[in-house]
């Protein structure tokens, strides 16, 4: 199961792309409400969460998504449910962790970003991964790093939600999705 936390302020590209993308590859996606049912993102699109954060149960295999936006951000790092599932995937071996525009510095702030991992996050915000040991790979759209894979932002949703279904369906499935897509073509 893939969970994407949703917090008030997440921005709603990278949340929704992301969702679709792996939903179009078959993988179980559950939107996960940090404070409520209606969660409002950062242009003011509200959307419905499948359960609470609270809820949420992880097991081996599975995957924590961080959409950016800085409010979204905020409550993620506000959020005790939250951030106990952000830290279990960055702790556990067999779970995934994603994150994507300015959601990668909240692992940098919260010293869960490996060092020497290359990542990548909104630009501008860069130096926040630097502190923390990773090296910022600023040239890429997405960036997998062992069970890691951080995003550059809402303009980069499709390469990043196309990067989880490869790490969790395999390249064949998300070359599938991506054609079927048409994307880049």
């Amino acid at each position: 199961m893939v969970y994407i936390l949703l917090g008030e302020g997440f921005e709603e590209a990278e949340a929704l792309v992301t969702a679709d993308v792996l939903r179009r590859g078959a993988v179980p996606v559950t939107l996960a409400g940090i404070g409520g049912e209606l969660v409002t993102g950062s242009h003011n699109i509200t959307v419905r969460a499948d359960r609470p954060v609270e809820e949420a149960v992880l097991e081996q295999g599975d995957m924590v998504v961080l959409p950016g936006g800085m409010g979204g951000v905020s409550s993620i790092e506000h959020s005790a449910a939250a951030m106990a599932l952000v830290r279990r995937a960055a702790e556990d071996p067999g779970i995934w962790l994603a994150a994507i525009c300015a959601a990668p510095t909240l692992l940098a702030r919260a010293g869960l970003l490996p060092a020497g991992a290359p990542c990548v996050c909104y630009p501008g915000m860069e130096g926040e991964l630097a502190r923390a040991g990773a090296v910022p790979a600023m040239d890429q759209p997405a960036v997998a790093c062992g069970r890691l894979i951080t995003g550059k932002g809402p303009g980069t949703a499709f390469d990043f939600g196309l990067a989880l279904v490869e790490a969790l369906a395999g390249a064949e499935t998300a070359a599938e999705v991506c054609a079927a897509l048409h994307y880049g073509v």
